[in-house]
């Protein structure tokens, strides 16, 4: 299975907690005013990857602790990030997933995209929500703007009920 990629990063500290390697898919409907990543928007630029490269080059580097899918928007691939999420989890690495859509948008999306269940499933983390320029913070970890979420989706699929964190202090995913 192969994921249109922009970029990966094998060995990032800037995408979520630990070193990471992140995946920036190509292809964006948002648009966000103020974007950080707007050569990402295209869905006709980027180079495709298979899960098997992408997960071959984590492997190469013993600090990597985790995969980050941001982008670009993760769900517009869902199915293919869905698959190398999965493939990270057996070997043992957490998944940490951006998206554009909100989680209440991203479970209706959910009932008639059978990739982005999956992809949810997969993810232990979702930073959720636009960037909006108007809440723009650099004091926020992991994140560009306020209303975006840090969801633990370990956790609230086991309570049934939303379980945000923040990670904006000392606080990490390791705790």
């Amino acid at each position: 299975m192969q994921i249109q990629v922009a970029a990966v990063l094998f060995e990032s500290i800037v995408d979520g907690p630990g070193v990471r390697t992140a995946v920036f898919v190509q292809g964006c409907p948002h648009n966000c005013p103020g974007c950080h990543n707007p050569s990402t928007h295209s869905f006709t630029g980027g180079m495709p990857m298979s899960i098997a490269q992408i997960l071959c080059g984590m492997q190469r580097d013993k600090l990597v602790s985790g995969l980050t899918l941001t982008g670009g928007e993760p769900f517009c691939q869902a199915m293919a990030c869905a698959g190398l999420a999965q493939a990270a989890k057996k070997a043992g690495y957490n998944v940490l997933s951006y998206s554009g859509y909100t989680y209440e948008e991203l479970l209706s999306r959910a009932e008639q995209d059978p990739g982005v269940a999956a992809l949810l499933n997969a993810s232990d983390w979702l930073i959720d929500g636009p960037y909006r320029e108007a809440e723009r913070s650099l004091e926020l970890r992991f994140r560009g703007s306020g209303n975006q979420r840090v969801i633990d989706l370990a956790q609230t699929r086991q309570t049934g009920g939303l379980v945000t964190l923040s990670w904006d202090n000392k606080e990490t995913a390791d705790s």
